[in-house]
């Protein structure tokens, strides 16, 4: 898809650092750029004889304005001459955002944001939004101006493809190594995971390390002929999945997971690795769900 790049606005620094990072993601796709702020009127403070969306005869005309302005100049600044679109849009973030997402190519929401007129909490809309939005969705976290490779998160679940295709477009896009990373121990091993399974087993270290490599290799299948230009470091690791990932992070502009993949519950959208990444990583974070692969 040839959509925008949305991008949440709500006017607070972390929201600004969004709008430099999308609108630099805008112009590496050739799309434009969509700022959309959400207004939700707190109930306790609406004005009796003002409907929720008149925000001229309101007086919030000059504040949402405002807002939006700095957005579009900080977005100017950052790619001068970027097709730019401003949009307010009365509702909840969360839900505003995730429709915004059904004709996105990206969406890209701050980490943290304000807790009050038009919020962008991580708890709360960056979360849902990662979860349920229709369209890949960068948060933007962690260090200031990250450099570095693109860290891809591989599982080697059927759902998890997604997330690998983005990964290699994207590092294509930033003319950037790819680090495809697949964490290991025995809780992974998928030859013992049987109800009837005893309690006490022996494992084989050096078998149990050939499938997880065969595993990483077969995710990796079919992309690296599609994306000649993109240098691919495989990493193998044995270790606790979200540490492991959290401390690469370190290393990268930008990590990439899937929404859910091994072990997670079918009826959790946003599984426990991708949420303490979102949390923790020291990147921004890209979350793709099943089938949402649009670079």
């Amino acid at each position: 898809m040839n959509g925008p790049v949305v991008v949440g606005v709500d006017g607070s620094p972390s929201g600004l650092t969004a709008v430099a990072v999308a609108a630099h993601e805008a112009a590496l796709r050739g799309v434009g750029l969509r700022l959309v702020h959400a207004f939700g009127w707190p109930a306790a403070h609406v004005p009796p004889i003002v409907p929720p969306w008149d925000l001229a005869d309101a007086g919030v005309r000059e504040l949402v304005g405002g807002t939006l302005s700095e957005a579009e100049q900080c977005a100017r600044r950052t790619v001068p001459g970027i097709d730019v679109q401003r949009e307010v849009v009365v509702g909840e973030p969360v839900m505003v955002l995730e429709s915004e997402s059904r004709t996105a190519s990206l969406a890209v929401v701050g980490s943290r944001g304000l807790s009050r007129f038009g919020s962008l909490l991580l708890g709360s809309t960056a979360g849902h939004l990662a979860a349920h939005a229709a369209c890949p969705v960068l948060v933007v976290r962690g260090r200031p101006h990250p450099v570095g490779p693109v860290l891809l998160a591989v599982d080697g679940s059927p759902a998890s493809r997604g997330a690998v295709e983005f990964a290699f477009a994207q590092a294509s896009l930033h003319g950037v190594d790819l680090i495809a990373l697949h964490i290991w121990n025995t809780h992974t091993e998928r030859a013992y995971d049987g109800p009837a399974d005893p309690p006490f087993v022996t494992y084989d270290e050096d078998r149990l390390r050939d499938e997880e490599q065969r595993v990483l290799t077969e995710a990796l299948g079919g992309l690296r002929e599609k994306y000649p230009d993109v240098a691919v470091h495989r990493r193998l690791v044995r270790g606790r999945v979200r540490h492991s990932l959290v401390e690469t992070s370190a290393e990268a502009g930008l990590l990439v997971v899937g929404a859910r993949g091994h072990g997670g519950f079918a009826g959790l959208l946003l599984g426990s690795v991708s949420q303490a990444v979102l949390h923790h990583a020291d990147c921004p974070v890209v979350v793709v769900r099943a089938g949402e692969e649009r670079p």
